[in-house]
C-alpha cells in the first residue's frame, strides 16, 4: 500500500516547479554562466589533437549534449542517481593535464583519451559509496574553509573574464605565449562593470522575478552594449549546421591504456571530493539536509556522466561551482530551473547554430555577473564558519588558517610544485583539493574523531530522509 502525499505539506523550494516561462529563463541564466567553461575543455584537446575544424565542432556538440544529459540526470534524478539539488553538470577542468599529456603521446591518441575517460566514469560509480561516507569528515570548521576557497579559486575565473579573457596567449606564428594585447582594457572592464552594476540594482530594486533573473538580464545589457561597440563576433555562423547528430564513438573504438587509465581515475578522485564540498555548500544555500545516501547519488552520477562522456565523445563530468554562486546571487532554489538548463544544453547540443550565437557572448560580459556569483559561494563558505567554535577551542583557527593557505599555493604560486611527478599533478594543481586534504588531516590531528560529529551526520541524514 502506497501512501500519497499529504496536499497540506509545503513543498521544499528545492522541489517547486516554477511556471514554464520562468523555468526556461531561470535555465538560461544557469546555461550562460556555464557556457564558457562548458565548451573551453573541448576547444583545447582539439587544438592539442590538431583536429580539422568539423571535428572540434563535433567534440563541442558531443560535449553539450553530455552536459545536458548528465545535468538532467543529476537534477531530476533517477533510480540510485542523481542528488535532486540544482546542479549543473560540465566538464571537470581537473581532467585537462593528463588528458593533454596522452594528447601529445604518438602511441594514444583521442581514442586512448576517451578509453581511459570510460575506466574513470566505472571507477567513481563504484567509488561513489565509499566517497559519501566521509560526511563525519567534514564539521562547519572544514566545510566551510572548503567552501570558502572554491570561492575564492573561482574569482580568478571571474576576474579574467572582466578584462577579456587570459593575460597571456599563445602566438599562432611563434608558439610562444605572449601577454595578451587586450587583457584588461578599460572598454572591457567597463562593460563588466556596468554589467555588475545592473545586477545590483535590480537585486536591490527588481521585484520578484525580475530579481531571479538579474544576472541574465545584466548579461543581456551587456551583450547589447558589446554589440553596439562592435564587440561581438558571429565569426563562422553561416558555416555552422542547423543540426548535427551525436552518437558513440564517433572518433573509432576506445583503445585502453593502463597509466592512462589509472590516471584518470586518480582525478575522478580529485573530482568527487570537490564535489562533495560543492555539494554540501548547495545543501546549506537551499536549506536542504543532505544525508550519506543523497551524496552517494550525487557522486555516482559524477561517475556515470564520465562514462557516458566517454561514450558519447566527451570527457569527465563534475557539477559546475560557478552555478553555485548564481543560487546564491538569485535564491532561486528550485532544482527544475537546472533540469530546464539540462534540456536548453541538448537542445545546443543537436543544433549547433544555437549554441553559436551563445558562444559569441564576450568574455568580458560575463565578467562583472562573475565576481558577484563566485563572491556569494565565498560568504558562504564564511557564513558556515561562523558556526564552528572559534572562541574556546584554540584550534580551529589553525585549521582555516594552514587550509586556505594550502589552496591558495595554485592560485598564486602555479610554478611551486613544477619539480613534482607529473603523476601528482591533479591533486597538487587543485586549491579545492588540497584545502580539503588539508582541513582534514588538521582537523583529525587537533580535534580528532569526535563522536559529536558522527553524530551530528547521522542528525542531517534523519532530516534529510524527513524531508
Amino acid at each position: 500500500m502506497t501512501t500519497r502525499p499529504d496536499p497540506d505539506t509545503p513543498v521544499h523550494p528545492v522541489d517547486e516547479i516554477l511556471p514554464a516561462p520562468r523555468l526556461f529563463a531561470l535555465g538560461l541564466q544557469h546555461v550562460l554562466v556555464m557556457y564558457a567553461g562548458a565548451v573551453a575543455v573541448p576547444l583545447i584537446l582539439g587544438a592539442a589533437l590538431k583536429l580539422p575544424k568539423d571535428q572540434i565542432a563535433l567534440l563541442i556538440n558531443a560535449d553539450l549534449l553530455c552536459c545536458g544529459i548528465v545535468t538532467l540526470i543529476q537534477a531530476l534524478g533517477i533510480g540510485p542517481f542523481g542528488i535532486r539539488l540544482p546542479v549543473m553538470m560540465g566538464v571537470t577542468f581537473a581532467a585537462v593535464s593528463p588528458m593533454l599529456a596522452m594528447a601529445a603521446n604518438p602511441d594514444l591518441g583521442i581514442t586512448a583519451i576517451f578509453g581511459a575517460v570510460m575506466v574513470a566514469g566505472l571507477f567513481g560509480i563504484f567509488l561513489a559509496p565509499v566517497i559519501s561516507r566521509l560526511l563525519p569528515l567534514f564539521p562547519p570548521v572544514v566545510t566551510g574553509t572548503i567552501i570558502a576557497v572554491i570561492g575564492v579559486t573561482l574569482m580568478r575565473v571571474g576576474i579574467n573574464w572582466a578584462a577579456g579573457g587570459v593575460p597571456m596567449i599563445k602566438d599562432l606564428a611563434t608558439g610562444q605565449m605572449v601577454p595578451n594585447p587586450a587583457y584588461g582594457a578599460p572598454e572591457h572592464l567597463g562593460v563588466a562593470f556596468s554589467v555588475l552594476v545592473v545586477i545590483l540594482l535590480l537585486s536591490k530594486y527588481g521585484k520578484g522575478f525580475v530579481a531571479n533573473v538579474s544576472v541574465l538580464l545584466g548579461l543581456v545589457f551587456g551583450f547589447v552594449v558589446a554589440l553596439a561597440m562592435g564587440k561581438v563576433k558571429f565569426d563562422g555562423l553561416e558555416q555552422a549546421e542547423w543540426f548535427a547528430l551525436v552518437y558513440p564513438f564517433q572518433f573509432g573504438m576506445p583503445t585502453f591504456d593502463l597509466v592512462s587509465a589509472a590516471t584518470m581515475c586518480l582525478v575522478m578522485i580529485v573530482v568527487m571530493v570537490e564535489s562533495l564540498g560543492m555539494f554540501l555548500a548547495l545543501g546549506e544555500l537551499t536549506g536542504k539536509p543532505l544525508s550519506p545516501k543523497d551524496l552517494e547519488k550525487g557522486l555516482r552520477t559524477d561517475g556515470l556522466g564520465t562514462l557516458i562522456g566517454g561514450i558519447f565523445n566527451a570527457f569527465p563530468y563534475t557539477s559546475f561551482s560557478q552555478n553555485i554562486g548564481l543560487v546564491g546571487v538569485t535564491g532561486v532554489r528550485s532544482r527544475w530551473v537546472c533540469v530546464a538548463g539540462g534540456a536548453i544544453l541538448v537542445a545546443f547540443g543537436l543544433f549547433p547554430k544555437m549554441a553559436h550565437v551563445v558562444a559569441s557572448v564576450p568574455q568580458f560580459v560575463l565578467g562583472g555577473a562573475g565576481i558577484v556569483m563566485f563572491g556569494m559561494v565565498a560568504a558562504t563558505g564564511i557564513k558556515i564558519l561562523l558556526a564552528a567554535d572559534l572562541k574556546t577551542n584554540r584550534f580551529n583557527p589553525y585549521i582555516i588558517a594552514i587550509s586556505i593557505g594550502f589552496g591558495m599555493i595554485p592560485l598564486v604560486a602555479d610554478k611551486f610544485f613544477h619539480q613534482m611527478p607529473k603523476a601528482l599533478g591533479p591533486l597538487l594543481h587543485s586549491g579545492i583539493l588540497l584545502t580539503a586534504i588539508t582541513a582534514v588531516l588538521l582537523n583529525l590531528f587537533f580535534n580528532g574523531y569526535r563522536r559529536d560529529a558522527a553524530e551530528s551526520a547521522k542528525q542531517m541524514a534523519m532530516e534529510a530522509e524527513l524531508h
